[in-house]
Formats: structure tokens, sequence, C-alpha cells
């Protein structure tokens, strides 16, 4: 018999301004997942901070910590793949297998770096490792949400979901940092090995909860759920265009803020080294509170107007930041920047499990996947065109090309704007 907060739908009322933290408080489900998220996120954040560190201090090669950084994030490039898995098996062990995984690749790790036996190729293997635990567990764990909390909050717990990655992000790695200064990045890495044994060990009470209804055929080849979710997703034009927005932004300024901001700081700003920790500091407390704004809105009418909106004025604000050569004035632009992107962030998972079927949910998380994998390849090239004309005009003019890619979709795709997800509004938008 399950307890009155265990239920996967307690939406006895919606959430308001006065009940941010809904399904945190009425899901126990939920918030066992919620944690565990965030010790999981907060284990990723730090070792991405320590490998970084030993990756350099190895080498003392700026192409090969950018070198390092590709391969950790090429299995996002399965996101398609892993997507059906999510859709085909049961979620939670599919994140158990993942976490576990990690927790595994990062011990290994660990004790190489303890006996001073990690080069460079050692490196790049735990990379590649980390990174298959970490980019394909996402459908899953995204999609889990939903099968844990509902429609009618879907919106809120996903913006809980950002407030706990922005505050891994501010966390993370300042204690990455002090962990090296401190302890050596060894015992770094053996801390951030128990923070993904802590996630794994929240994990084990949902077993059960996110099994699949078994089909009544036998079940597809994982290629042809692949081939088969393609199709359904590429006739929902909703889906589609949530999916634009997150490969624009990913192709035009998430590279910015992965790559320039030490440019930015050093030389528009003539910041030192704490300076701009104290200006990505800002842009993570922005998200933090943008998440919260989501989260206090609850089950809030025209979703899709708050998700184009706000990443055109993400967009906007990246531009005047670009421009910006006022410390005060820059550090306000920061902040604005964390706060309208939670906008981006959080409502495009939203979006794209709301305009979908339910049965292809993991495969369309596993495209949003593979949109964010054009990053590394995009942050080539706009470093490439910043090399030739200077982080100031790219930044500039990817912002400006993001307001523009959003308007045109806004008149191209109308029903975007108008979609709030409510029942009565759920069904998807087929192409012509």
């Amino acid at each position: 018999m399950r307890h009155a907060d265990e239920s996967p739908h307690p939406a006895t009322r919606r959430p308001g301004a006065t009940d941010v933290f809904a399904s945190l408080r009425g899901n126990r489900p939920f918030r066992r997942l919620w944690f565990s998220n965030l010790f999981f996120f907060g284990g990723a954040w730090t070792q991405t901070l320590v490998f970084g560190w030993l990756v350099y201090e190895t080498t003392r090669s700026e192409f090969l910590v950018a070198a390092f950084t590709s391969v950790r994030l090429a299995p996002m490039l399965l996101g398609p793949l892993t997507g059906a898995l999510a859709d085909r098996y049961d979620r939670v062990n599919l994140l158990l297998t993942t976490c576990g995984w990690a927790a595994a690749a990062l011990g290994a790790a660990a004790t190489l770096a303890t006996l001073d036996m990690l080069p460079y190729w050692a490196l790049l293997i735990a990379g590649l490792a980390i990174g298959m635990a970490q980019s394909p567990s996402q459908p899953a764990r995204a999609s889990l949400v939903l099968d844990l909390v509902g429609r009618e909050r879907l919106s809120n717990a996903n913006a809980l979901n950002s407030m706990a990655i922005n505050m891994t992000q501010i966390v993370g790695p300042a204690f990455g940092g002090a962990m090296i200064s401190a302890l050596g990045a060894p015992a770094a890495l053996w801390i951030s090995t128990g923070w993904y044994v802590v996630s794994f060990l929240l994990l084990l009470p949902l077993r059960g909860q996110g099994r699949r209804e078994r089909p009544a055929a036998p079940p597809k080849a994982a290629h042809r759920m692949v081939i088969d979710g393609f199709r359904s997703i590429g006739r929902n034009r909703l889906a589609v265009a949530v999916l634009a927005v997150t490969l624009a932004a990913n192709t035009l300024i998430w590279p910015v803020f992965q790559s320039f901001m030490p440019v930015f700081a050093e030389e528009s700003l003539r910041l030192d080294a704490a300076g701009l920790g104290a200006l990505l500091t800002c842009c993570g407390l922005g998200g933090l509170v943008g998440s919260l704004v989501i989260a206090g809105l609850g089950d809030f009418r025209f979703k899709g107007a708050l998700f184009i909106g706000g990443t055109a004025a993400w967009g906007a604000t990246w531009s005047l930041f670009a421009l910006s050569q006022n410390v005060p004035l820059s550090f306000l632009l920061a902040g604005l920047i964390g706060l309208f992107s939670a906008a981006f962030g959080v409502l495009q998972t939203t979006l794209l499990l709301m305009t979908t079927e339910p049965a292809v949910h993991g495969r369309a998380l596993g495209l949003q996947e593979l949109a964010i994998g054009v990053m590394p390849l995009s942050t080539v090239v706009l470093g490439a065109i910043a090399e030739s004309v200077g982080v100031v005009a790219t930044t500039v003019t990817a912002g400006v090309l993001l307001v523009v890619a959003l308007a045109a979709l806004a008149v191209r795709v109308p029903a975007l704007g108008r979609y709030s997800g409510r029942e009565n509004t759920a069904t998807p938008v087929r192409a012509a």
C-alpha cells in the first residue's frame, strides 16, 4: 500500500506562487530522484573540473584539453539509441546501471591517480567511460520525471531539477577546486566517486517505478525503434520546433558560455580568476532564481510563449553582455543571462515531453541529447570565427541570429507560442 505522499500524481491543487516545492513535498519517489540527481550532478561537475585540471597538468596543452572534452561529450551522439532503450526498458534500472558504471569508472580512475599511474591515454578512456554513464542516462532520467509526477506537476518538477543542476554548477567546481588545493586531485576523485555511490543508493527504493508496459506484440529491435521514433517525432510540428530551438541554442549560445567567458573577463572587463569565478556565480544564481520562478508558476498557461520569449531574451542579453565594458553592468547582465536561460533549460524538456506521445518520450529526449551533442563541433567553429573577428563580434552576431531564428519560428509555428500543455490542448500538431 502506497503512503499518501508517495502518489505519483498528487495534484489535488495546482502549484502556485506559494507552492514552489510542491513536487518535492508531495511526492516521495520524486523527492528521492531529485536528491539522487543532486548528488549525481554534483559528482559530475566536480569530476569535470578535476579531470580538466589533471589533463592540463599532464599535457600542458590547450588542444589536448579540448580533445579530452570532445571525447567526454562524444556519447551524447548516442542519444537516439539510448532514448530507444529508455522507451523499452525499466528506466530506474537504466539509471542504476549508468550510475553504478560512473562510480566504478571514476573509482578506477581515482585508484590510478592515487598510484600516479594516470597518463593522458588513461584520462581519455576515463573521460569516455564516465561520458558513457552521464549523457546516455539523460533520456531515462528526464522521462522518469513525468512517470513520477504527471503532466500537471511536470513544469514544477523540471524547474526543481534545473535548480538542482544550477546549485551543483555553482558549488561543484568551487568544491572541486578547494579539494584539489587541500587534499590533491586523487582525493577529489575519490570524494566524487562517493557522491555517485550516494546517488545510486538513493535510486534503489525506486525500483519498479520506471517499468514500461509490456507491448502486445514482440518488442522491436533497437534500430527499428530508433527509425520509428524519428518518423513519429518528425510528423509532430510542435516537437520538431522545440528540438529546433534546442539545436539553435546549442549551436549559437552555449558554446559562448563554455568557451568565451574567460576571454570576456580578461580582455573586456580586466578581471582576474576570482572575478571570473564571481561572474560565473552570477550566471548560476540567475539560473537558480529563474528555476524557482518557473517552479512557482506551476502548471501555467502559454508555456510555449515563455519558452520562445525567454530564449530570445537570453540571446539578446548575451549580445548586450558582449558589448559591455562596464564591470557592474556586466555582472548584472550575467545574472540576467542565467535568469533567461532557465526558460530555455526548464521548458525545452517540459514541452518535448508534453508534445509527444508517451510511447516515444525516451526517443524524443534522445533526439534532444543529439541536438545538444552538436556543441563540441559548434564550439570549434565559433572559436575559429572568434579567432578571426574577435569574441565580441562573434557573440553579438550569435545572439542576434538566435533572436532572428526564434522570431522566424514563432511566425512559422504559431501554435508553439500558444501552447499551454493542458490536457485539453495536449494533442500534438502533426505536419501536413
